[in-house]
């Protein structure tokens, strides 16, 4: 093996520009390899955070538009939901998958607190709400179940609606603004006190963490309140349920039928009315989004394979090169007893040593180029529709990745080389003799 290596360096060192430009084109490919592979990993981080504290087992259902005509009406009818719908979802027709339910409704309004004002959505809801979509309360409570029996005036504030109420600035706003030092005053120092809602005083109870998932303006007050003092009646906007028992997609659509039927049935709708009913599964959503993510991450490996083929080209081609010069000496090989499978070995090897030494120099560059992507753009955050969304979260790439490039590598260089080593083992050693 020592001298297979020996052999291999004296023939890289006789053509060092050649193998340099050669090596280039392999080490360019697998740096473009890491550095996909990084971003790939950055935006699908990127996605992981945005969606986290969204439970996978929650349904929200909304009224639609009929697409049938039914019973004599005609399609095209408004469905509304109501707290019958809210019934028939957590009554004994769904008990084996459905755990909990709850109806919201919400309506779009004025917070004001002193001098300071914002418009958000004043939400009612119940006190499963919290558990459903994983909201963090920071500072006192949540709604609970005296809240919704009394119809309380409470609310619960995200974190950002309480610093704007109370005229406190973030560090990019003071930024913003020219002004320097936040103000002393402590966000939960709002909790006990009075914030008008609309024309109402509703008494703030709880601070939780804004959830830029989705809106970051919503408050959060009791169902039953809300409900009341907005003149809705028996109106709900959402039904919300978290469920069990569906694992694959085909049961959760499945069951999604059952229930718009049932549905359907209680607002005269045709049963087989699709769109009467809509339903966001986040079971079915999360399956659709790891099916892109992972669709994602092969659309970068075949960018960058493809990037790489330009330098394996180039490594089969020095190999063929290599070849053509050392004929004679292939021919004297076999003369003097060398089989052919020694000499094929020796070009797959040389063609597999430059591939992985210039490889691995593209690898370690291309970690490199995530660290500085980490640092420069991985720390960038878009506010996009009152929402804020990080660019790339830790666009780097792990252990199995590497190890997956380095099989990459060395499949390349097999492949690189199997070619030229065919054509070397079967050279006659007569023909090897009288070439020039």
């Amino acid at each position: 093996m020592r001298d297979v290596f020996a052999e291999i360096w004296a023939s890289l060192r006789r053509n060092k520009l050649r193998t340099c430009l050669t090596g280039f084109a392999v080490s360019w490919g697998i740096f473009i390899v890491i550095l996909l592979l990084g971003a790939g990993n950055g935006l699908i981080n990127s996605f992981e955070e945005n969606r986290e504290g969204i439970a996978t087992n929650v349904m929200d259902v909304y009224g639609s538009w009929t697409s049938k005509p039914y019973a004599g009406m005609k399609e095209g009818r408004r469905i509304q939901l109501d707290n019958r719908d809210v019934d028939l979802t957590a009554s004994e027709i769904f008990t084996e998958h459905i755990d909990d339910v709850v109806g919201s409704v919400s309506t779009r309004t004025r917070f004001v607190y002193g001098k300071n004002g914002i418009n958000g959505w004043l939400v009612g809801n119940y006190p499963e709400r919290q558990k459903m979509d994983h909201l963090d309360i920071l500072y006192g409570r949540f709604i609970d179940d005296k809240d919704i029996a009394d119809k309380r005036k409470v609310v619960v504030l995200p974190e950002n609606v309480a610093n704007e109420l109370l005229g406190i600035l973030s560090e990019e706003e003071e930024e913003l603004a020219g002004v320097s030092g936040r103000k002393n005053i402590a966000v939960e120092s709002i909790i006990g006190e009075y914030v008008k809602v609309g024309n109402s005083p509703f008494r703030v109870v709880g601070i939780c963490e804004t959830n830029y998932g989705s809106s970051s303006n919503d408050c959060y007050a009791p169902f039953t309140t809300v409900q009341a003092i907005f003149a809705r009646g028996n109106m709900v906007d959402m039904v919300s349920f978290t469920f069990h028992g569906l694992p694959t997609e085909a049961a959760n659509e499945e069951f999604e039928k059952e229930y718009r039927a049932v549905l359907n049935s209680h607002h005269n709708v045709a049963p087989n009315d699709s769109r009467a009913i809509r339903i966001d599964n986040q079971f079915t959503s999360n399956l659709q989004m790891n099916k892109a993510q992972k669709a994602l991450h092969y659309a970068f490996w075949f960018v960058g394979i493809l990037t790489l083929l330009g330098g394996i080209v180039g490594v089969s081609n020095i190999m063929l090169i290599t070849v053509k010069e050392r004929t004679r000496e292939f021919g004297i090989r076999k003369a003097i007893g060398a089989r052919p499978w020694a000499i094929t070995r020796l070009i797959l090897a040389e063609s597999v040593a430059i591939t992985a030494a210039f490889g691995y120099a593209g690898m370690l560059l291309g970690m490199i180029g995530c660290q500085i992507l980490d640092k420069t753009v991985g720390r960038t955050v878009m506010e996009v529709a009152n929402q804020k969304i990080a660019v790339l979260v830790d666009p780097l790439v792990g252990l199995g990745e590497a190890i997956e490039v380095t099989v990459v590598l060395i499949v390349a260089g097999t492949l690189a080389g199997l070619f030229p080593a065919h054509r070397a083992a079967k050279v006659a050693p007569i023909e090897a003799l009288r070439a020039e």
